[in-house]
């Protein structure tokens, strides 16, 4: 594995990163417009979407098994093939929908959980690169970037969010939100052509090679061939067995429950974000004008990932995560109490809540790299990361019966998405803090 086939692995998994980010927050974007031609409440439109993240949640849960087994190369082509399809079909959801509302609304339920391949392929991006990193930067001072290297990396979410929003700004006035979907294929299909030419990691392959020899019955030969690649084939159980014993549970339980608060958050003000800002029991603003925040905000987020992968190579990813939860509820806070006349403090504070709210991501999906060893690692990742859309599939039940309720938006926002990351924040600090130095290969 040389320096260049990793730079080459890297711009693939955040092109891969970037369009599976642009089809998933797409849709969310694109609800209220969608919620509208199709004559569904608020509370309806984001009753769906709620059923659309269990299914999602489900999709990304299952690719991790998928990944341990296959490998990691296969895992990214297969996460973005997913998003791909997800895309084109969502674009025939409107006239399914059109044709037979009930048989199209199960349709549309089904290809968006099918999205869920394309969320899933964040956590192959991490196991994947955090052994291709381990392998390439082993040395103290390369160790200290990891972290920086591959918040790049991660940044493809708001770079794939300002796509999305910038998309819709563009295209929605000529083709409505199916030409938007429509758009979204055409990248991913050139992301699974450039991952074909990927190289597998090494520590997948070593182990992969000692489990066969293993279970050739050369058992002395396979322990001299682990020991001497510093592979642990120790456990052999299933990958899903093998995630809820020892080191692994402690950070599944941790790392998970941080995850799934955090994405109450997330469902809120990000995936939400169209909704509440336009709502008239939210910030009252309008359609146009609140795509425009949302492509300034996650302009801003973008650098949110830089700086907290460079704080996480510097304090440890634990505690930056942590930290930046803190600030994120409370500039969401500030934002949800300034009069919605006073566009410019929204855009200010909404930008440091992107900022403080995404940007640990960088350090967190690291994290869970350095927190498993290779034969739990996809995983223990994928899990981690469908707890994320579990947390969005309870915040989105919540955010629903408060808002068929009558409570509004600001209201909802700020005790269904505020709370939670910071509670989230809280839980981070029980899992297992590792130092940025220390290089993993088992």
């Amino acid at each position: 594995m040389t320096l260049r086939d990793v730079r080459i692995a890297s711009w693939v998994c955040f092109f891969a990163w970037t369009f599976a980010v642009y089809d998933f927050v797409l849709f969310g974007n694109l609800l209220p417009s969608f919620a509208a031609d199709m004559g569904w409440s608020e509370s309806e439109s984001t009753n769906i979407n709620t059923w659309v993240t269990i299914g999602t949640a489900l999709v990304a849960f299952a690719i991790g098994p998928i990944v341990d087994k296959l490998g990691r190369r296969k895992g990214i082509i297969i996460s973005v093939a997913g998003a791909a399809v997800a895309s084109g079909l969502t674009a025939m959801a409107g006239w399914v929908i059109g044709l037979t509302a009930g048989v199209g609304i199960v349709f549309l339920l089904l290809v968006r959980a099918l999205a869920g391949l394309g969320y899933g392929e964040q956590a192959v991006n991490a196991a994947y690169l955090n052994e291709l990193y381990a392998k390439t930067y082993n040395r103290p001072e390369q160790a200290k970037r990891r972290g920086l290297i591959y918040s790049l990396v991660q940044a493809g979410w708001p770079v794939g969010s300002v796509i999305a929003a910038a998309s819709v700004y563009i295209f929605f006035p000529i083709g409505g939100w199916a030409l938007c979907f429509i758009i979204a294929v055409f990248p991913a299909v050139f992301i699974v052509i450039a991952g074909i030419w990927l190289k597998e990691s090494p520590q997948f392959l070593n182990r992969k090679q000692a489990l066969k020899l293993l279970a050739e019955g050369r058992k002395e030969e396979a322990r001299d061939f682990a020991a001497q690649a510093g592979v642990d084939i120790s456990e052999s159980s299933a990958p899903l067995s093998a995630v809820f014993k020892g080191e692994s549970l402690r950070a599944v339980i941790a790392i998970g429950l941080g995850f799934l608060l955090c994405w109450l958050g997330v469902l809120a003000f990000v995936i939400l974000g169209t909704s509440m800002l336009t709502s008239e029991t939210g910030k009252n603003i309008e359609f146009s004008n609140s795509l425009l925040i949302l492509i300034i905000s996650n302009g801003t987020a973008f650098f949110g990932y830089l700086f907290h992968g460079w704080l996480g190579d510097r304090i440890g990813r634990r505690n930056t995560i942590a930290i930046g939860w803190v600030l994120a509820a409370a500039s969401f806070a500030l934002m949800l109490w300034t009069p919605s006349d006073n566009n410019v403090l929204i855009i200010v504070l909404y930008s440091a809540g992107l900022f403080f709210l995404l940007g640990p991501f960088a350090a967190l999906l690291f994290f869970n790299g350095e927190s498993f060893p290779v034969h739990t690692r996809a995983t223990g990742g994928s899990i981690i990361n469908a707890s994320g859309q579990v947390g969005a599939v309870i915040g989105g039940f919540l955010i629903t019966a408060m808002l068929s309720s009558g409570v509004t938006w600001t209201t909802t926002a700020l005790v269904l998405g505020v709370v939670p990351v910071l509670l989230g924040a809280i839980s981070m600090l029980f899992a297992k803090n590792v130092l940025p130095t220390v290089v993993r290969n088992d």
